[in-house]
């Protein structure tokens, strides 16, 4: 009797891809983050731009990085179900 041979699936290409995305858009992301941090900084040596740039950047560090996020948001952005059978 022969061994039954098993199909595997080779996900190396579609992993490859996926990593190479995530790291394009980590990288573009930086780079955005970069450049703001660095108009940031310029804003700030300026005193006539800097009282008005200042309360811009603090309403939007409070809106974005203090705002609560639901668990089941960030569970299911990370394609994580509750039911066993959808995951």
């Amino acid at each position: 009797m022969k061994p039954r041979l098993t199909f595997v699936s080779n996900d190396q290409d579609f992993l490859a891809e996926k990593f190479r995305i995530s790291d394009n858009h980590l990288t573009s992301a930086s780079k955005i983050a970069m450049l703001k941090i660095q108009s940031w900084k310029f804003a700030m040596k300026t005193p006539e731009i800097g009282a008005t740039y200042l309360q811009s950047v603090e309403e939007i560090v409070r809106n974005s990085f203090f705002a609560y996020i639901p668990p089941s948001h960030i569970l299911s952005e990370e394609k994580f179900f509750f039911t066993p059978l959808e995951n």
